[in-house]
């Protein structure tokens, strides 16, 4: 089966906006969202600056027995939910439950609360640890949570591939909808500000030391150094779009259109990567040519050995400079899972406006022949976008995601 999947509800949470409206407000202007570290202190660490989402209280949106068993992460993956099933027009109980499923994506899990856990074992005993220890950190916690809080028992799962994994479970998402389901929560969350989450994260090599918020995370630029992390992710509601039509959608953003993944080859074969691959599978997958594509949101490492890879990849598809790139990542920070399912909200919100949005406090060095768009949104017609992600381990995944009339 084949039919048209689309997007009708949105939920998203970013260090730089809460909603829909909040962070499309905030990303279309280039607001700035990194700074200092507060939510622990990282003065002892090399990387001390962070996308926070700061004022967000989950006692003011969750009911209080969800608080002591949940993870930052998944307490914010649940009001996203909230958020996409009042955007959609949609309630747990309108479609049967059987026909509702949850495909997440997760980088790391609940660490903040596992590391919180394991501090109570050292300095109080084993009888301190919570019970919800057992769930609370596991990488399918969210996709859990949430079907359980909105009876959805329909296909569910978690994919665990890094920053790619959010679009893999938007993909793992469209199939099943073409299966036969009715309703798939897709997208990622994660929020591995705390000092377990901090030391793993160093220990990948790839985190810039800057400690200027608005020179640290630099992709395409000649004094990129790493990237920053950040918090945060989009859920999105899948349908297919006839049904989707029939039921009275009050809102269709886009269609997924395209999907391609592949697998870095080992490092030093001296086999190119894999992302062209990935890119060429998604625009087959759609049946669109390159030059159909209106603006590509890249992945942008911020490492000036993977920004090379992926300036190629995207030269070796489209031409030099042959179509605008956009990172508004740059922002926020790097959100993991999270980060890709953003980049698809940004794809269809620029659709609806006609607004590339920009890649903030980058200067494009000269070596990157591409057409990345930095400073100001750039006005544009966007009917099809390409959302690329890229894991640590070698994961390489696009999505082509294109305009519904």
């Amino acid at each position: 089966m084949s039919a048209k999947v689309v997007i009708t509800g949105i939920g998203v949470a970013t260090p730089n906006g809460l909603g829909v409206e909040e962070f499309w407000a905030a990303t279309r202007i280039g607001k700035n969202a990194i700074g200092p570290v507060t939510r622990f202190d990282a003065a002892q660490y090399p990387t001390r600056l962070a996308g926070e989402i700061h004022d967000f209280a989950a006692e003011d949106h969750l009911p209080s027995r969800l608080i002591p068993q949940t993870d930052r992460m998944t307490r914010l993956a649940l009001v996203a939910a909230d958020c996409a099933f009042e955007d959609a027009g949609v309630r747990p109980g309108d479609i049967p439950e059987f026909d509702m499923g949850v495909v997440t994506a997760s980088t790391s899990g609940g660490f903040e609360f596992g590391q919180n856990e394991l501090k109570k074992l050292w300095s109080q005993g084993s009888q301190y640890v919570s019970a919800y220890q057992s769930f609370a950190w596991f990488y399918a916690v969210n996709s859990g949570q949430i079907s359980i809080r909105n009876g959805m028992r329909g296909p569910s799962g978690v994919v665990v591939s890094d920053q790619a994994g959010g679009l893999d479970a938007i993909a793992q998402a469209r199939r099943q909808i073409r299966k036969g389901s009715k309703l798939i929560f897709s997208g990622g969350f994660d929020a591995s500000i705390c000092p377990w989450g901090w030391v793993a994260q160093i220990a990948g090599g790839r985190m810039t030391t800057s400690d200027e918020p608005e020179r640290a995370y630099l992709p395409f630029d000649a004094d990129a150094s790493g990237y920053v992390p950040g918090e945060g992710g989009a859920l999105m509601i899948l349908e297919d779009a006839e049904a989707a039509r029939a039921r009275g959608a009050a809102n269709i953003y886009g269609e997924i259109a395209g999907y391609g993944a592949t697998i870095d080859p080992k490092p030093g074969s001296g086999r190119e990567s894999g992302l062209r691959r990935a890119i060429e599978t998604a625009l087959a997958d759609a049946d669109l040519a390159p030059g159909q594509i209106d603006v590509v949101f890249a992945d942008a490492a911020g490492s000036p050995e993977l920004d090379r890879a992926e300036a190629d990849a995207l030269t070796a598809v489209f031409g030099p400079g042959g179509v605008p790139v956009t990172a508004p990542k740059t922002m926020t920070g790097r959100l993991y899972s999270g980060a890709a399912p953003v980049d698809v909200v940004s794809a269809v919100l620029a659709m609806r406006e006609g607004l590339i949005p920009p890649t903030t406090n980058v200067t494009l060095a000269p070596e990157y022949d591409i057409d990345l768009v930095t400073g100001q949104a750039r006005t544009a017609s966007v009917r099809a976008a390409l959302v690329i992600a890229r894991g640590q381990g070698g994961f390489n995944s696009a999505v082509v995601v294109r305009a519904v009339d």
